[in-house]
């Protein structure tokens, strides 16, 4: 690691502002807000994976006692005009005239309880024409495959199609020719990986509170990953201005992507601005399962090879991403990192993008890198092997490094790749023996990383408090991130800040907390609104003295004359100078607002061991180290529990989670005791190391370290099983019954080539 001496603050480990609220039970999320007169949403759910929507009777339901509104999408504004991606998205919060997956909204009411809300609910009347559904992407991109939308056209063919289909669009990345580079190649593999369709596991369910006023404005609390995208996707939803609707976020239990993006807020609004009253909305863990975004399923054919020697000629993959039932998926994600970690020159990826009838997918924490770093890191595991080569030196060989030009453009400047594959070699637990029916299994992930728009205000207060005001939810420890970075430039102690996530009435935008942008665009902001504070107090310093600003230095959080300057002056502490604010210009602030650009890559190296019993085909997870370069850890013991929490995310993505549907398109495991998240007991002590190779865009080093830890450990455990049983693994998750097949065939079949 870096040396950390340069800095005061920054690579320390203090106790996170908003952790006493949140460990005592104190703290407001999505579904605690109250205001007086509030109802109560329920909504009314497709029992269809796929029909038309004949009629729907609401009167009844709106006869019934304590029921104050019932909508519909005839309540929002008229959708025939949009393109079909926006009228997809408003469709996907309440039907119009087809539901596509089953749990699709097709109504919403409001009461004055929730049992008088969820009675009205059941009493709604729709009349439904059933279609044949299609939930399997390679059948719906048959030609005889029922198409869920008839104005849908395939985007990026040769040739203009002149039929819709369930091909939402086809995506190429191309480097150097890969096609002749095969035949140079000693060892070729190519195998079919099969992922599911899984979701996030937030804890905290959808929830928001909503009041329309008399006045025609309406707000809004929730809890999401970025409440500034509520409002825009909310307004756009509603045909309302931006500037009519104020967005108050709450803590959030959970979201890991899939809040980032709405389902209930419009409906609340709607229900608020037809009852005159506010309206409560929040999701039982059935609807959460069956009606929010989870992760594309995929099925990714990966071909690669290489000389005798290791190294890699060429590389190609055919990516297919499930959109769910409206167009949407990470494919674009997928593709871009999938061959991201290797310095060749001859690639290709072909994707694939496909809807069918579930719910429209979400992000997931580097959404699309697992599905297709699954296939590819399990290729060159299985490559390593067929050349007689350690996994990790197979990799050190290919190792992309800084002035290796990514498949998908640009040129990497200083990345840690190498030195987290060093460190993993070197590491203890990749030493220790393995003992009968073990198996231990490498991968790299990789997160290009995110930038975008971002604010913040710094505000001095008389005591020398300082107060940081930005708008991105905190998800992993950010609140600390900002008030370390505050603390490093001002020049002041971490207890004197104050960080505070306003709603969107209450500071500048910023765009959502996801891509793992905030430490490094909202931090950057806040740093710029530091200095911006700075340069404001050495002008009252030096208004004091009567000397110019540019005669003002400010270190360790005073102002002093430059050397040479001729003046008798005492330094002046930050404190000092607001004490004395009001003589020398009045309060103290300072802001920023900028799109951050250069946000730096990502790699990370994960080592799975894993022990199978053959009797039971359970695999089971005995040791995990998780090595990840973080650019510079702002606050070490968050960016560890980021590299633990993928892990865990992963390991469950691997062995376990699976969305599970019948013949009708019906989710069959809607719930966490049938849709099994790892819990303490399914889980090692899960080891980190953290690399540092700071980002030359930001002023303190700065990668994102959230998106990267969830990319390598569904191949590092997938290629520990398939070592420990002999057999390469190739559909997830790896579950009892198909590694208990596995081994009773001793084989694997290798899948179709392209």
């Amino acid at each position: 690691m870096t040396a950390m001496a340069e800095f005061k603050y920054i690579g320390t480990r203090p106790v996170r502002p908003d952790g006493l609220e949140k460990v005592t039970g104190r703290a407001n999320f999505g579904a605690d807000h109250a205001l007086p007169g509030m109802l109560y949403g329920k909504v009314v759910r497709s029992p269809h994976a796929h029909a038309h929507v004949r009629s729907i009777d609401t009167s009844v339901a709106e006869a019934m006692p304590g029921v104050l509104a019932v909508v519909t999408a005839a309540d929002f504004p008229d959708r025939s005009s949009l393109n079909w991606r926006r009228k997809g998205f408003n469709d996907n919060l309440m039907a119009s005239d087809k539901v596509l997956y089953h749990g699709h909204a097709v109504a919403a009411v409001a009461a004055t309880s929730s049992a008088e809300a969820q009675a009205a609910a059941e009493a709604v009347a729709v009349d439904y024409e059933v279609l044949d559904a299609v939930t399997d992407a390679l059948e719906a991109m048959r030609e005889d495959a029922p198409v869920l939308h008839d104005d849908l056209f395939t985007e990026g063919l040769a040739r203009t199609p002149t039929k819709p289909s369930n091909l939402v669009k086809k995506q190429v990345i191309a480097k150097g020719d890969a096609q002749a580079a095969f035949a140079a190649a000693d060892v070729v593999v190519e195998r079919t990986f099969v992922t599911p369709m899984v979701h996030q596991g937030y804890i905290e369910p959808h929830a928001c509170v909503a009041n329309f006023n008399a006045d025609g404005q309406a707000t809004v609390w929730c809890s999401s990953q970025g409440h500034f995208d509520v409002r825009a996707m909310t307004a756009m939803a509603l045909g309302m201005d931006l500037g009519d609707i104020r967005v108050i976020p709450a803590e959030i239990g959970g979201g890991f992507g899939g809040k980032t993006t709405i389902y209930l807020e419009p409906l609340a609004v709607k229900l608020s601005e037809k009852s005159g009253r506010p309206v409560k909305m929040v999701m039982d863990r059935d609807e959460v399962f069956r009606a929010t975004g989870p992760a594309s399923g995929t099925v990714n054919t990966v071909k690669v090879g290489c000389a005798a020697d290791g190294r890699i000629v060429a590389m190609r993959a055919k990516l297919v991403y499930e959109s769910g039932a409206y167009p949407g998926s990470p494919l674009g994600a997928g593709a871009m990192c999938i061959f991201a970690p290797y310095d060749v020159d001859d690639i290709l990826i072909e994707g694939f993008e496909v809807v069918v009838n579930r719910p429209r997918v979400a992000a997931y924490r580097a959404p699309g890198a697992p599905q297709s770093m699954f296939a590819s890191e399990s290729v060159l595991d299985e490559l390593a092997e067929k050349v007689g080569m350690d996994p990790i030196d197979f990799r050190l060989k290919n190792a992309a490094k800084q002035g290796t030009r990514a498949p998908y453009g640009p040129t990497f400047g200083p990345i840690g790749l190498r030195d987290c594959l060093q460190a993993a070699k070197a590491h203890p637990n990749y030493a220790k023996p393995l003992g009968e029916n073990e198996g231990r299994g490498v991968a790299v992930g990789f997160w290009f990383n995110g930038g975008n728009q971002s604010s913040a205000e710094v505000h001095i207060a008389a005591s020398g408090v300082v107060n940081v005001v930005e708008g991105s939810p905190d998800i992993g420890g950010s609140r600390a991130s900002m008030a370390l970075m505050a603390a490093e430039t001002l020049g002041v102690p971490y207890e004197r800040i104050r960080v505070r996530v306003a709603d969107t009435d209450s500071t500048g935008y910023c765009a959502t907390t996801g891509g793992s942008r905030v430490t490094f665009a909202t931090g950057l902001a806040v740093i710029r609104a530091c200095e911006d504070v700075i340069g404001e107090l050495k002008r009252r310093a030096a208004a004091i003295w009567d000397i110019d600003a540019e005669q003002v230095r400010w270190r360790d959080g005073e102002a002093r004359p430059a050397p040479g300057v001729n003046v008798q002056a005492e330094a002046l502490s930050l404190a000092d100078l607001a004490r004395g604010a009001a003589r020398t210009g009045g309060p103290v602030s300072g802001r920023a607002s900028l799109t951050a650009q250069g946000p730096g890559p990502a790699f990370s190296v994960n080592m799975a061991d894993v022990r199978v019993d053959r009797d039971t085909g359970r695999a089971a997870v005995t040791r995990f180290t998780a090595i990840q370069d973080a650019g510079r850890a702002i606050h070490p013991d968050y960016v560890e529990g980021q590299m633990q929490g993928g892990a865990a995310q992963g390991i469950g993505w691997a062995l376990n989670e699976e969305y599970i549907y019948d013949n009708d398109g019906v989710l069959e495991n809607p719930g966490f005791l049938d849709y099994r998240v790892p819990v303490a007991s399914d889980l090692p002590m899960i080891d980190t190391q953290i690399i540092e190779v700071p980002n030359a865009n930001h002023p303190y080093g700065v990668r994102g370290c959230g998106e990267t830890p969830i990319v390598a450990p569904l191949a590092a455990v997938g290629n520990a099983v398939s070592r420990a049983i002999g057999v390469r693994m190739t559909r997830l998750p790896l579950s009892p019954p198909k590694v208990l097949q596995a081994i009773g065939n001793g084989r694997q079949r290798a899948d179709a080539p392209l």
